[in-house]
């Protein structure tokens, strides 16, 4: 018989610690989660699995076209490319963009709405949250309700987006049940489909995070992990540039300019310095790029810093880092 883990979804195993499910064998019949996220849960202790966005791709196209799809994005991580949900997807979505707790309070939430109608998807609805402040679940729950065409309800979305949060969230505020999904703010928690029956009507589907490859989070160490995901709302950080100026963060990303307003929206947590002369940090590659006046230059998985002037800015972050431009988000 089948055994899966309560918390991430892979299949039970005793046979090797190192592949994801494992339970050593004489607690294999009793336990119902997995070694790794026992140690998540409990001690933070955060092992690696890696995974491909194969997986992800087949739980999509086994999919009944009919069913109701949560398509959960991350409103500080929002991604640049949805193709791949596009290609594989046709189903019904509900739009649902997470940590709203995250940007600062005075950006109106009419404003994010309108900003992610560049997604071409079949949205039928969409609605701003927050679990850690239990911001709009009344709001998304009936949305659910009023949407959904069966019972099943499936959950998908880029890695660490906050999916599984989400449904931890709904079970804990309108059940007698205790949310058993593991979380935790590093990437690829969730390994498997998870099926959490909420009532007689309504099934939840969890399932793995698309993974972004040209994300930060899926680059750097865990220590540096923790910094770079936030955990409470941004202070933005603003600089006057009239001179050569490098603004380093972390020793992870540097940005050269010479005649610019700019302002940064990254994790509290991190360090930022400004040079008034080129800083050399070793181990990054160099590139460059056009930002225009009324653009975010994005830095995927790490932040944003928006521009007021056009201007041809130098860069340098870590091999296989995405970063790009778009239109200003805030």
């Amino acid at each position: 018989m089948i055994k899966k883990c309560l918390g991430c979804g892979a299949v039970m195993q005793s046979d090797n610690k190192d592949l994801e499910g494992y339970v050593p064998s004489e607690k294999l019949e009793t336990s119902t989660i997995c070694e790794r996220c026992f140690r998540i849960k409990n001690y933070g202790d955060y092992k690696n699995i890696v995974k491909d966005n194969n997986s992800f791709i087949n739980i999509l196209k086994n999919i009944n076209n009919t069913d109701l799809v949560i398509l959960v994005m991350d409103l500080f991580n929002l991604p640049e490319d949805i193709s791949i949900i596009k290609d594989n997807i046709s189903n019904p979505i509900l739009l649902v963009l997470t940590k709203r707790d995250i940007l600062p309070k005075d950006v109106y939430d009419v404003k994010l709405l309108d900003y992610v109608s560049k997604y071409k998807l079949n949205i039928l609805d969409k609605i701003i949250v927050s679990s850690n402040k239990n911001y709009n679940f009344d709001s998304l729950l009936e949305k659910i309700n009023t949407l959904k065409t069966s019972n099943n309800v499936y959950v998908v979305g880029y890695t660490n987006a906050g999916k599984s949060t989400l449904i931890n969230k709904i079970i804990y505020n309108y059940s007698d049940k205790k949310p058993v999904i593991t979380t935790s703010m590093l990437p690829s928690t969730t390994l498997n489909s998870i099926e959490i029956k909420f009532d007689d009507d309504m099934t939840f589907i969890d399932t793995p995070g698309l993974l972004n490859e040209g994300s930060m989070e899926n680059i750097v160490s865990v220590d540096t992990l923790k910094k770079i995901v936030p955990s409470k709302e941004i202070k933005p950080i603003t600089y006057q540039v009239k001179t050569d100026t490098s603004i380093v963060v972390e020793d992870i990303f540097k940005l050269c300019l010479k005649d610019n307003n700019i302002t940064i929206f990254m994790s509290n947590d991190l360090n930022i310095d400004r040079y008034y002369k080129n800083k050399e940090v070793s181990n990054l590659i160099d590139n460059e790029i056009f930002v225009k006046k009324g653009e975010d230059l994005v830095i995927s998985g790490l932040g944003f810093i928006k521009f007021t002037k056009d201007e041809k800015i130098s860069y340098s972050t870590i091999k296989g880092v995405n970063v790009y431009t778009r239109k200003s988000l805030i």
